[in-house]
């Protein structure tokens, strides 16, 4: 059965709307804020830097998340059948082995484009590539894990976006300051991570998933997932205020007494407004990553 349900016989190429369904634009959005913000936080100037920039959003988004995506849709099929029997995969749309070859010619594709951006970009980009692939392929399967899952998840989209954002500009290494800063705000989005799990408990549980809701339960992976988050935020506004980034560290901190306000809703019942507080919550932790980045970059 299974033999027959990933053979190519006969089977033509995806539909390009199933390709990009495949592919998650919605998950773009992220890696690409935390390019920006590490493009801000360089304080570099745009001139003669604009086919780089527009090729490191383009790697940080649709190719290395894109590829994230496929690669966890193939390795995945059978979560999906559970939770998501919908997407390209499970529903047939995509049939054969089209999901594993989307996500290699994505793959090549991003190495390719990282390697125009300069050295170091390019080691950014495989390093990125390679925790794409272990986060969903075995032997690794990080994300069987619900705190290396959520961690190299944070990792990428958050830290190596941000990195890359700053190194296009620069051409070089970012400061010791700004990899701090980049560092902690991947730590904390290892509660955003957790938030995302709740929509996939079921499915997770059904096929040995040990995601933190299903492993500590849905109220304590909440309370974990807010503690990370705050935590991280607090120390970026300490190391904001050391650097004498006084209006940077003040509205990091105003942004953070405001998810402080929203919290209890999510504690209330965490399995029902997870959602809610993804879009609430979550904003507000990017919105200080970018007056974070401001801050660096000299701008305010």
């Amino acid at each position: 059965m299974e033999r027959s349900a990933v053979s190519t016989r006969n089977v033509p190429f995806p539909a390009a709307r199933d390709v990009v369904q495949l592919l998650k634009p919605i998950t773009w959005f992220p890696p690409m804020w935390a390019f920006m913000c590490g493009a801000v936080s360089s304080g570099a100037g745009l001139e003669g830097r604009w086919l780089f920039v527009a090729g490191g959003v383009m790697l940080a988004g649709p190719l290395v998340c894109g590829t994230s995506q496929a690669v966890n849709d193939w390795f995945d099929r059978h979560v999906d059948a559970i939770n998501e029997p919908d997407r390209p995969i499970p529903s047939g749309r995509i049939a054969g082995r089209w999901g594993l070859y989307i996500a290699l010619i994505a793959s090549a594709l991003s190495a390719l484009v990282a390697w125009s951006l300069g050295p170091i970009v390019f080691v950014a980009g495989l390093v990125g590539l390679a925790l794409a692939w272990g986060y969903s392929a075995p032997p690794f399967r990080f994300k069987t894990s619900g705190w290396t899952g959520p961690a190299v998840v944070g990792l990428t989209y958050e830290g190596l976006s941000w990195f890359t954002g700053a190194a296009v500009l620069l051409g070089a290494m970012p400061s010791t300051e700004n990899l701090i800063v980049l560092v902690l705000y991947s730590v904390g989005a290892h509660g955003i991570m957790t938030l995302n799990d709740f929509k996939a408990v079921e499915g997770d549980r059904a096929t040995g998933l040990k995601s933190l809701p299903v492993v500590l339960g849905v109220k304590r992976a909440a309370m974990l997932a807010c503690a990370v988050m705050a935590l991280a935020q607090v120390v970026v506004i300490g190391m904001l205020a050391l650097y004498g980034l006084t209006v940077s560290a003040m509205v990091v901190g105003a942004v953070l007494l405001a998810q402080f306000a929203a919290m209890p809703r999510l504690l209330s019942d965490p399995a029902k407004y997870a959602p809610w507080y993804n879009g609430v919550g979550v904003t507000l932790y990017v919105l200080g990553m970018l007056a974070a980045a401001l801050g660096l970059g000299g701008y305010i």
